[in-house]
C-alpha cells in the first residue's frame, strides 16, 4: 500500500535533513491524527506542493493535530517538461470540480478557468473568489490523493481575450473540436516548453472563438463525444502518455502504474 501524503509549508520543508525530524501540524496533523488515525511507525510522504518530498516513517503523536515524521529520504522533482497547461471552459454544477480532480490526477501542470461564449455556468462577481477557491482545493484534494509533490496550478479565470494570449505563447496548442481532422494521438510534441490543450464547454465553441484560436491546431480526441468534464483528462493521457513524463525508470519495475492506487 502506497504511503499517504501530507502538506506542509515550504519553509518548514526546506529544513528537512536525513535523520532529522519534520513536524506536521494544523489542519494536515489533525486531519491526519483525528480522521486517519495515523500511528506511530506507518510510513508517510510529506511534501509541500511546489515538488519537495519528504519520506519517512511516524515516530510521534502530539496530541490530537500533531505528528512528527523522521525523515528517511528527500527527493526534489525537477519541473516536468513539456508543462502541460489545459484550458477548461466552466462546466455546469460540481462538475467543474470534477474536471479539476480528473486533470489534478492524470498530471495536468496549470488549469485555467474559461468563461467561453456558450458556457452554461458563470462565476459572477460577487461568487468569483468562492468559485476559484472551490476549484483549488479540489486541485489540493486530488493531488494529495494521487500522492503528487508538485501540485497543479489553478490560474484566475481567464477571458477568450486571455486564451488568444495564453496560445500565442505557448510552445504548442490544440483545440479540441469536432471540426478536427487530426486525431490529438498524431500530433507532434515538443520535448520542452508548454502544451495548451483548450476544452470548449457542452453547448460547443463558438465560431467566433474557433476563428480567434488560429495559434493552435484543431484536433479530434476519437470518435466517441466525451463531456467537457472529461475531455481534457483524456486529451492530457493521450499527450502525457507520449511525452515522456509517464515513462516508468528500469529500477521501478513492478510499480503502480500512473494512476493506480495500491
Amino acid at each position: 500500500m502506497t504511503a499517504p501524503v501530507f502538506v506542509v509549508d515550504a519553509s518548514t520543508l526546506s529544513l528537512a535533513v536525513v535523520g532529522g525530524q519534520v513536524s506536521v501540524g494544523g489542519p494536515e496533523g489533525r486531519h491526519a491524527v483525528t480522521v486517519r488515525r495515523l500511528a506511530v511507525g506507518e510510513a508517510v510522504d510529506v511534501v509541500d506542493g511546489s515538488g519537495l518530498r519528504v519520506s519517512g516513517t511516524v515516530v510521534a503523536i502530539a496530541g490530537k493535530d500533531s505528528f512528527e515524521v523522521s525523515v528517511a529520504a528527500i527527493e526534489r522533482e525537477p519541473e516536468p517538461q513539456p508543462r502541460l497547461t489545459v484550458v477548461q471552459a466552466l462546466p455546469k454544477g460540481d462538475r467543474g470540480e470534477l474536471a479539476v480532480e480528473l486533470l489534478t490526477e492524470v498530471g495536468v501542470d496549470e488549469i485555467v478557468p474559461w468563461a467561453a461564449a456558450n458556457c452554461v455556468t458563470r462565476w459572477k462577481a460577487d461568487r468569483s473568489e468562492r468559485a476559484w477557491q472551490r476549484w483549488s482545493d479540489a486541485a489540493r484534494a486530488a493531488a494529495k490523493q494521487s500522492r503528487r509533490a508538485r501540485f497543479p496550478l489553478v490560474a484566475p479565470l481567464a477571458s477568450t481575450r486571455d486564451v488568444v494570449d495564453r496560445l500565442a505563447s505557448a510552445t504548442m496548442s490544440v483545440v479540441l473540436h469536432e471540426a478536427g481532422t487530426v486525431s490529438i494521438a498524431d500530433v507532434p510534441l515538443p520535448s520542452s516548453g508548454e502544451v495548451v490543450v483548450v476544452v470548449g464547454p457542452e453547448g460547443g465553441l463558438h465560431p467566433d472563438e474557433l476563428a480567434a484560436f488560429s495559434a493552435a491546431q484543431v484536433v479530434r480526441l476519437g470518435p466517441s463525444v466525451l463531456r467537457t468534464s472529461s475531455a481534457g483528462m483524456a486529451a492530457a493521457a493521450s499527450l502525457l502518455a507520449r511525452s515522456g513524463r509517464w515513462h516508468v525508470p528500469a529500477e521501478a519495475d513492478g510499480a503502480l502504474a500512473p494512476g493506480v492506487e495500491g
